[in-house]
């Protein structure tokens, strides 16, 4: 089975070019599930029952996994199953039957548009970390793209001329049109300081650490938190954070949810969805907050 786990990866890879992130977590929720076919008396995991992978949901429940890790780990095992299928390998797919508990809506953090505005502020633009770092910010929250494809940037993924980013993601390329204010942060942030801390260890990288090596998602994790705390916002905020604020805003200004899928590189159109649940339950608030009737008991 282990040259299958190498050839799923293949799979994953190449032909249905997943993300590097997901086929990592893909891949060590098979491991996880093997693991326990080995311990639990299931010595072929291809001829592996719907009772059997409920067993592992039991297992995963058991270990006080959260709703969302194990639907993503039956998904990762359903699609695991789909690929020995495709191979002849297995007969059917044990994963696909399994019934899951209902996941609970929880919306993400998002960031009014007052709440934007302070954080793209706190940067000191004079120094050279904060003209990068509002670069960063003002790119992140103009495209909506995820962090690991920020850091992922060259310096020829960005056309300052024709005001667009170019962001590659697996096989994929997609162009995103940048505003104004984004451009003129990312323009002073390459003539002014990106010359100064380039070395020949850089290569292309767009975003560099001060000590000139490609910015790491960490490191920007830690940007966004430091300046979420000096602009004193009380909310829970993570890089991600502004893609979800992206979308929403654009959703709630007139754009369209096709459009929106597209700029933020949803393969599926079901995970731009959630924007559009939001912005109803949203405008149910305001609603019975405002409305004169609705305050009626």
């Amino acid at each position: 089975m282990s040259d299958y786990v190498a050839e799923f990866e293949d799979y994953l890879r190449n032909t249905k070019s997943v993300s590097s992130n997901t086929a990592v977590s893909y891949l060590r929720d098979l491991r996880s599930f093997l693991e326990f076919c080995s311990q639990n008396g299931c010595a072929d995991p291809a001829e592996a029952t719907t009772d059997f992978v409920s067993k592992y949901v039991e297992h995963l429940n058991d270990k006080k996994k959260s709703n969302a890790t194990v639907r993503r780990s039956v998904s990762s095992i359903r699609c695991f199953y789909g690929f020995l299928l495709i191979n002849g390998v297995a007969s059917v797919n044990p994963a696909s039957q399994v019934v899951l508990e209902k996941l609970s809506t929880k919306f993400p953090q998002i960031l009014n548009g007052n709440e934007t505005k302070q954080l793209m502020a706190q940067p000191d633009i004079i120094t050279p970390k904060g003209c990068r770092d509002k670069a960063m910010l003002e790119l992140l929250y103009a495209t909506g793209i995820r962090v690991s494809e920020l850091t992922a940037l060259n310096v020829d993924d960005l056309d300052l001329k024709l005001g667009v980013l170019r962001c590659r993601s697996s096989k994929i390329c997609r162009e995103v049109p940048v505003y104004p204010a984004a451009l003129e942060a990312l323009s002073d942030y390459l003539l002014r300081v990106r010359p100064k801390i380039v070395s020949p260890e850089s290569g292309q990288a767009l975003f560099l650490s001060l000590n000139s090596r490609r910015i790491t998602r960490q490191g920007f994790w830690k940007i966004v938190k430091q300046y979420a705390h000096q602009a004193n916002i009380a909310k829970e905020i993570t890089p991600h954070t502004l893609r979800h604020s992206f979308a929403l805003h654009l959703l709630e200004n007139g754009a369209e949810l096709k459009d929106i899928q597209m700029m933020l590189g949803h393969a599926d159109i079901s995970s731009t969805q959630i924007y559009l649940r939001m912005m109803n339950d949203h405008f149910k608030e305001v609603y019975n907050h405002c409305h004169p009737r609705a305050k009626l008991s």
